[in-house]
């Protein structure tokens, strides 16, 4: 008989539908509240994706595997799984979640699960978004390093990298087997995407860095393991259903009825050596929360790192973020998903832009340069300094197209803060940058000095001069920290009311540690 491995994870829901997804030890049939779908095999793993229609308001469901009940497990001490659908008034967000049993201070995520099982389910988030880091696999956990170990006895693979597929499930195991985690996943809808750390630190910092990883014997493995996995474990369940029934990739799988690991290998290899040009396969996608617009980019994959001319994201993938952006009377908040910060700290900004002037530059210093890039991981948005302006430009038209907020959700940099962007000509939306991070990776205590005095004016100032006389130019856009920086494990709350918000941050220890006001009173 078949057993419930992982999930179920509560992905994609609107007002009738949803997606949830699970992942079994063996074939068989998955019914979750009137829905099936046959499990497919990838590897050694078995997965499914359930879709249901015509949903109302509230629907408990359990899950049954070839009939039997599985989920939630006899004498359960979590609340019923249901689905909600309807009007959208808190999302939860965040990034860079560690393993549960790292040493890296509490887990804010366990701790939120926690809280929300006595809280009632108004109080609940009716979304989560996960902005990346959801596993480490440059970091793997003592019990899975071992577990590689005495996998690879009298192999050649090397000791402590994660390489492989099913390694990457253990990863996922580790990471959402925990039970508060998955209850609460089971509950909350979720969007992902991926970022550096779920694939390796740096990944696709630049060319050189390709290829320097391109002469590892294990790379070809591990990049074909960590995007089809990828594409297992999150991107599936970030599409509609609409958006699932034309993935041409989708459908191959679930109508193959054999492992289906070779196509995902293919397709993964395929899909990684798209750094250049047009590009066939997006991560990327769009979220619609009633009047709220999430637009979710691939900040990591999506990268053009050509000689002399490096891109955070490719023009065509860029052209439908701004497309989306446009249709300003189908939204009143728009948020824009990002892994990595759009406003960073000023000084930090400012030597980002100064450090790729240096690194397109010939001979010894643009190695130089090249080396303090991936040292200092300076490979955020300003850093890709034609894309940063663009997407400036476009935030500034998003602004005035009639949305009350507009706002850039980011993580990675292990502290958190707001930031209000100013533009030349005011612009009638308020436009924030609100950055959560970490969920469960603490940043050590000395390196928290430099993260205050990157955002400090005598740092801000030097730098400045510094990029202006490389030949950086002005920004197109100013902004004020307005809340920040804060420390330690944490969890966003993004609660909307009409059109204003209110970005909360949460501690692992359940205190609010920072409350900021969106958007402005109407007449």
């Amino acid at each position: 008989m078949a057993k419930l491995v992982l999930g179920p994870l509560l992905r994609y829901v609107d007002d009738t539908s949803a997606t949830l997804w699970v992942e079994t030890d063996a074939s068989c049939e998955v019914k979750i509240a009137g829905g099936t779908a046959r499990t497919f095999q990838a590897g050694n793993q078995h997965y499914a994706l359930v879709r249901l229609e015509g949903l109302g308001p509230r629907t408990e469901y359990d899950v049954e595997l070839d009939g039997e009940k599985v989920w939630p497990e006899p004498g359960s001490r979590f609340p019923k799984p249901v689905i909600r659908t309807g009007q959208v008034r808190r999302i939860a967000f965040g990034s860079c979640r560690a393993a549960p049993d790292q040493p890296l201070g509490p887990d804010a995520l366990d701790a939120f699960a926690q809280r929300l099982m006595a809280a009632p389910e108004e109080e609940w988030p009716q979304a989560m978004i996960l902005l990346g880091d959801q596993v480490y696999a440059d970091e793997p956990t003592d019990s899975t390093k071992q577990w590689l170990r005495d996998r690879r006895k009298d192999t050649d693979e090397p000791d402590g990298e994660v390489v492989h597929f099913g390694e990457y499930a253990r990863l996922y195991h580790e990471t959402w087997g925990d039970p508060e985690i998955r209850w609460l996943l089971s509950v909350v809808p979720t969007a992902m995407i991926f970022d550096d750390h779920d694939v390796r630190d740096d990944w696709n910092t630049s060319a050189v860095w390709r290829a320097q990883m391109a002469e590892k014997p294990w790379w070809r493995d591990r990049i074909r393991g960590a995007i089809s996995s990828y594409w297992v474990y999150q991107h599936l369940g970030n599409l509609s259903p609409a958006e699932l029934a034309k993935n041409s990739l989708y459908a191959k799988v679930k109508a193959q009825g054999t492992d289906v690991l070779p196509m995902l290998l293919e397709f993964a290899e395929a899909a990684d050596r798209e750094t250049e040009g047009r590009k066939s396969t997006w991560w990327s996608f769009r979220r619609e929360f009633g009047r709220i617009r999430l637009l979710m980019v691939d900040t990591r994959s999506g990268r053009i790192l050509e000689e002399g001319k490096r891109q955070m994201i490719n023009d065509d993938e860029f052209d439908w973020i701004e497309q989306n952006v446009d249709q300003a009377d189908e939204y009143d908040h728009l948020l824009i998903g990002s892994s990595l910060p759009w406003l960073m700290p000023h000084a930090l900004s400012h030597f980002q832009s100064l450090n790729e002037i240096g690194a397109n530059k010939p001979g010894w210093q643009g190695k130089a340069a090249e080396g303090i890039r991936q040292v200092v991981d300076l490979e955020h948005w300003p850093a890709f300094r034609e894309s940063f302006d663009r997407l400036s430009r476009m935030i500034e038209k998003a602004g005035n197209n009639g949305a009350a907020t507009v706002c850039v959700l980011s993580g990675d940099v292990h502290h958190s803060y707001v930031a209000e962007a100013e533009f030349p000509s005011p612009t009638k939306a308020v436009v924030a940058q609100l950055v959560c991070s970490p969920i469960h990776n603490e940043a050590p205590k000395v390196l928290r000095p430099a993260f205050r005095f990157s955002w400090s004016r005598v740092a801000s100032k030097i730098f400045r001069r510094l990029a202006t006389w490389a030949g950086v130019p002005e920004d197109l856009v100013h902004w004020r920290k307005t809340s920040g920086p804060h420390f330690g494990n944490s969890i966003a709350l993004l609660d909307v009311d009409g059109r204003l918000a209110r970005y909360r941050l949460l501690s692992a220890t359940g205190e609010e540690t920072a409350s900021v006001l969106l958007g402005r009173e109407t007449e």
